[in-house]
């Protein structure tokens, strides 16, 4: 009563969920590969805006205690 077509139901489930498994995987380190992107990328930043921000800092400083000098020596 066979038609000759075997349909490897087993096979195609594998199929299935290796290449979900693969896919999953791929998402998991794109995620991975851009959260180490952007950690990269933000550290300079921190290390920049902390540097102006002391620079901004000293700057102020200096100036405060110039007027006191100016407005002292009067």
């Amino acid at each position: 009563m066979s038609n000759g077509s075997n349909i490897d139901v087993s096979g195609a489930i594998n199929s299935v969920v290796d290449t979900a498994g693969k896919v999953f995987q791929l998402q998991l380190d794109f995620l991975n590969s851009s959260l180490n992107a952007l950690a990269g990328a933000v550290a300079p930043l921190a290390k920049t805006a902390t540097d102006l921000i002391g620079s901004l800092a000293n700057t102020t400083t200096q100036v405060l205690q110039s007027l006191s000098a100016a407005i002292a020596k009067k």
